[in-house]
């Protein structure tokens, strides 16, 4: 049981310092490594409660800046839609979930690494309809902040105002399908002593991502994120399909 813990903890660290180097938050990656440990529903609310802290030390290190326009292009239809998704989760079977959320990760990593000069026009509608969509994905699968970092890259904002921006927005995605997610019944009494450890983990990776940034041009992770992004999602469906 405690060497599961520190394996829980170590991975959530790692999880939290690739979610800062990559953009993409730290969910991406720990939905489906929380997922060796518990059951799919428990995973999205933990994760829910984990992200707020994640969101909260990204504002606070990153707090260089906020693009106040993309704030509310992107960050009203997330909150709308996060609702949407998060209320139909309870609707389909946790495997189901848990399986098109691998099939995404593998699809969208093969994508970003194949196509490299893939990007999306920075338009209003277009900042509209990715935060619609990485909040439902968010509400449905746990996991959407890689929809959202892709249209906010396609603006060029410095780094510090990119992944401030991209935090605010996830925490209001986080605080409304946290609800949902527990009248859904997601979050357990039982997994709540896991609450301090995530807090800290989440401002010490928060920390080493942004020291590491600041040595290092952050395209240099790009293929390593992409990396774990498409290993994750192998790894899950491994599990899944296995006897």
């Amino acid at each position: 049981m405690i060497d599961s813990l520190y394996l829980f903890i170590a991975l959530a660290l790692l999880a939290e310092i690739l979610g800062t180097l990559g953009g993409f938050g730290s969910s991406l990656f720990f939905i489906p490594l929380a997922t060796y440990f518990l059951d799919f529903d428990s995973a999205l609310g933990i994760t829910a409660l984990f992200h707020v802290f994640s969101n909260l030390s990204k504002i606070a290190l990153f707090r260089k800046g906020i693009d106040k326009t993309l704030l509310l292009h992107m960050g009203l239809p997330a909150i709308l839609f996060v609702v949407f998704g998060a209320y139909l989760s309870a609707f389909i079977n946790g495997q189901i979930l848990e399986l098109v959320m691998a099939l995404f990760l593998i699809v969208l990593a093969t994508l970003f690494l194949v196509k490299k000069t893939i990007r999306i026009s920075p338009s209003t509608t277009n900042a509209i309809l990715g935060g619609a969509s990485s909040g439902f994905i968010s509400g449905i699968l746990g996991t959407g902040g890689a929809i959202r970092g892709l249209t906010l890259a396609t603006y060029q904002l410095p780094i510090a105002v990119f992944i401030a921006t991209s935090a605010l927005i996830d925490l209001g995605i986080d605080c409304s399908r946290t609800v949902i997610y527990y009248y859904n019944g997601y979050i357990h009494t039982k997994d709540l002593y896991l609450l301090p450890i995530l807090f800290l983990v989440s401002v010490l990776g928060t920390y080493i991502g942004k020291k590491i940034l600041e040595r290092v041009a952050e395209q240099h992770f790009r293929v390593l994120v992409l990396g774990m992004i498409l290993l994750t999602g192998l790894s899950t469906l491994v599990k899944l399909l296995l006897p």
